[in-house]
């Protein structure tokens, strides 16, 4: 009898596919990682933009997180978006008696543009969702929304902000570069010991939608097979990497379309 690691996603519904709580599966799946799953909102969304949002009922929300972690031997848990401050209240709490690792990537803006996270959940995340996790993984607009303050022009900034942030009581923060210019794309995973960069060359394509959501649930998966923090950054990133050079190779939609999740299974 197969025994696969496990993870448990807590993340909106991207009707698209792209994104959210489908690209969460998507990207475990493909690692070889069995993905639970409790769904924070309903977004009527597309490679173009997102048209609704609808929030759960936060009871419900940690009703869904209560359910898998009483039968399933979670050894991961990827946070994403969470829209409204009881939501994020109702996961802290809900996942109060978990002890594995925890990988919060603050999902505020949709690759179109279309905003995902109220100003007050913000606060709500800040205070009982940021010490909780073992990694925090925003992009360079949300580390400034995060801290207040202005996007990072620089790697030293990114990782200066990413330093602001450890402050706030994660074990680590994943800096993510993919919104800085230039021809590499750089990670920088701040931890007490120092900064590690992970570095690859910027691809050239539109279909970049879902990548923050695959990167943190590939590091969930890797943390639930039981890697390093280090190691585990460095193979979700380096998959990540394979996913959007495939990209162009499949036709979805008319906008921002999906990274190629599948890229090493399919043919």
């Amino acid at each position: 009898m197969e025994t696969p690691a496990k993870i448990l996603t807590i993340a909106g519904s991207d009707s698209g596919g792209g994104a959210g709580i489908q690209a969460d599966i998507k990207a475990a799946s493909a690692l070889g990682v069995y993905a639970a799953s409790a769904i924070t909102a309903i977004t009527a969304q597309n490679t173009v933009g997102v048209q609704a949002v609808q929030a759960l009922d936060p009871d419900l929300v940690a009703a869904q997180i209560r359910s898998v972690l009483d039968d399933i031997d979670i050894g991961a848990v990827k946070i994403g978006m969470l829209a409204t401050a009881p939501v994020a209240q109702a996961v802290a709490e809900a996942l109060s008696g978990f002890h594995g690792p925890v990988v919060l990537d603050p999902v505020m803006v949709a690759k179109s543009g279309d905003p995902l996270l109220a100003d007050d959940a913000v606060r709500a995340i800040l205070a009982g969702l940021v010490p909780r996790a073992d990694v925090l993984t925003p992009n360079l607009p949300e580390a400034a929304r995060l801290l207040g303050t202005g996007v990072a022009a620089s790697e030293a900034e990114a990782a200066a902000q990413g330093g602001e942030l450890l402050v706030l009581g994660p074990r680590a923060v994943l800096m993510k570069g993919g919104h800085a210019g230039g021809d590499e794309c750089a990670d920088l995973l701040v931890t007490a010991a120092g900064t590690t960069a992970f570095r690859a060359p910027r691809l050239r394509t539109a279909n970049t939608h879902g990548t923050g959501c695959s990167l943190s649930s590939a590091i969930a998966a890797e943390l639930a097979r039981g890697a390093t923090l280090t190691d585990a950054v460095g193979r979700a990133q380096s998959w990540l990497h394979g996913a959007i050079a495939a990209a162009d190779a499949l036709s979805v939609g008319k906008g921002h379309g999906p990274v190629h999740h599948f890229h090493e299974v399919w043919r």
